[in-house]
């Protein structure tokens, strides 16, 4: 599904990412581990095309479709999607109006407000969020919890086929987290073919969607891949004691 081949990238003229590699197939979960500040964020953002970044080389493909100099709306209809860190914003948009246009946008037709109100309900209901919030600004005062659960509201509209977790257990409590991986997992298994890439420092978050690749990110690239182990062993010993092992990924 997602192939990332000797990507390099920078921004303000300082590189970032140094001959990346990773290679994810359909309905697999990989982990990227790394501590802060060494482009585990930058990494997310360059996949969903942000443009304050620059490629310096490498390519992305994406099911076969070189997606490297795309447009982030183009890639989001491909099926990509990313639950952001830091969710913004917008005052004068009402999350109601942000979600109904998505939903009629993934399903080409101008869904009714009945058909709406009844998806909106069940997701809510599942993510044990507050309706009101269908009607406040999008993420206008919303709790760091309150706006993850939003963004995985959104996961549930887009239906995406690749998502991209970037710190999603930043900001949230144990139960909040225990409620959004919940239903994270309810996609996966509704939707076996969706892949997930999961960027974190801690492996908590690892404890409840079970990755099948754990890779340590440092310096910009992957130094070693394993299984769940990997995760528990930067855990006890951080990174800095991590040999570096190179693999065809």
């Amino acid at each position: 599904m997602l192939e990332i081949k000797d990507l390099s990238v920078a921004v303000k003229d300082k590189k970032i990412l140094d001959s990346f590699n990773i290679n994810i197939l359909d309905g697999e979960i990989h982990a990227v581990m790394g501590p802060n500040g060494v482009g585990k964020s930058t990494l997310s953002r360059v996949i969903m095309g942000d443009n304050s970044y620059k490629v310096l080389k490498g390519t992305i493909m994406y099911n076969g479709i070189d997606i490297t100099k795309m447009a982030v709306d183009e890639r989001a209809r491909l099926g990509i999607f990313i639950a952001m860190q830091n969710p913004l914003s917008i005052e004068g948009v009402k999350n109601s109006e942000f979600l109904k246009t998505a939903l009629s946008t993934v399903k080409n037709r101008n869904v009714s407000i009945f058909e709406f109100i009844k998806s909106m309900d069940k997701s809510m209901d599942e993510l044990n969020m507050d309706h009101s919030m269908l009607h406040r600004s999008l993420n206008k005062g919303f709790s760091g919890g309150e706006r993850k659960k939003n963004e995985i509201l959104q996961m549930k509209v887009l239906q995406p086929s690749l998502v991209i977790l970037d710190e999603l257990d930043s900001g949230l409590d144990v139960d909040s987290l225990k409620i959004v991986c919940k239903n994270i997992n309810d996609y996966l298994k509704a939707n076996p073919k969706t892949s997930v890439l999961i960027i974190t420092h801690y492996p908590k978050i690892l404890q409840y969607i079970k990755p099948d690749y754990v890779h340590a990110f440092v310096d910009g690239r992957i130094i070693k891949t394993s299984d769940m182990s990997l995760a528990y062993e930067i855990e006890k010993n951080g990174y800095i004691g991590i040999n570096e092992v190179k693999e065809n990924l």
